[in-house]
């Protein structure tokens, strides 16, 4: 096998955890024992389950899986913070002769964990500092601000993105430097096969609509109050997340039940649209039509190697 890593990449609700499970069922078969990584950045949350369409550990085939339930609701999570625990999970698994699998959604995700990353620093009081200021004067006049010290960001960046706003603006305190709002050219840190599914917009389309629909029918508001009546208060990326955010509107009487599923699909679909437009970009990936052949043509790839 000519990599060390296996990453199953592709937007929301392409089929990415059946066919991680298919693969590494039929590597183990062929003796290549393998493990699987969790790249969703919602995953990572405990509790939150059917908001992010979790695999039930009665349905993950036996097989090990890494990074799902890590943290707690009310804690944050930052791209440089999942890439140590990915790496020493990847590490800890080849040191078991045991090949790591990713598998996820999470655009910057899985760039940190699987390549040569040089994060900007951060600045905890700094963060706040703007973040407070940002709540007094509003999004468009911290974009204002960005835009004075860095035009060139200022131009990439669009207003409404106040957490990119306050990031750049916090790296720019820091090392009185442009924020690099860029990404170098990809480099994996270990020979690394990446394998994408593609899936027809008007295939992806409808089966998104389902998922949102089973979220509701499954008890994702109940889940929603079960978060918001915990002990600690919620982080601002799982207050955030896409359904979370509008099943606490539901609950708090801003949105309609159907209001907050239509709003919900309309911005699942916004990001799988941004998802696919990232994944694109890496001409190292090896994109695969979504069809019955798909696990064939996976391991096909898997056997032919980078």
């Amino acid at each position: 096998m000519g990599f060390s890593a296996l990453a199953i990449v592709g937007p929301t609700a392409s089929g990415k955890s059946g066919l991680a499970l298919s693969v590494v069922e039929a590597l183990e078969s062929s003796g290549q024992a393998a493990e699987i990584i969790n790249a969703d950045a919602m995953q990572l949350y405990r509790s939150m389950d059917i908001g992010t369409a979790k695999l039930p550990k009665n349905e993950r085939r036996g097989i090990a899986h890494h990074l799902i339930d890590a943290i707690e609701p009310s804690a944050e999570m930052t791209a440089a913070e999942y890439s140590k625990l990915a790496i020493d999970t990847a590490n800890e698994i080849r040191a078991r002769n045991k090949l790591p699998v990713f598998v996820g959604g999470s655009m910057f995700y899985l760039a940190a964990a699987l390549d040569h990353f040089d994060f900007a620093p951060t600045d905890k009081g700094i963060r706040n500092q703007l973040e407070s200021q940002a709540e007094a004067v509003g999004t468009l006049e911290m974009h204002n601000q960005l835009a004075a010290l860095d035009p060139e960001s200022g131009r990439k960046i669009h207003s409404n993105n106040i957490r990119k706003v306050i990031r750049a603006l916090e790296v720019i305190q820091i090392t009185g430097q442009p924020f690099p709002s860029t990404l170098p050219e990809p480099e994996y840190l270990v020979p690394t096969l990446t394998i994408g599914i593609n899936v027809e917009r008007e295939v992806l389309k409808p089966r998104i609509a389902n998922r949102v629909a089973e979220m509701w029918s499954h008890g994702l508001i109940d889940e929603a109050g079960q978060l918001l009546d915990g002990d600690a208060s919620l982080s601002k990326t799982a207050l955030a997340a896409i359904g979370y955010q509008q099943a606490f509107q539901q609950i708090s009487g801003d949105l309609t039940e159907a209001a907050a599923i239509q709003e919900t699909i309309q911005l699942t679909n916004r990001y799988a649209r941004r998802q696919m437009s990232w994944f694109m970009r890496d001409r190292r990936t090896h994109w695969l039509p979504d069809s019955p052949k798909l696990l064939q043509s996976a391991l096909e790839r898997i056997r032919l190697g980078v």
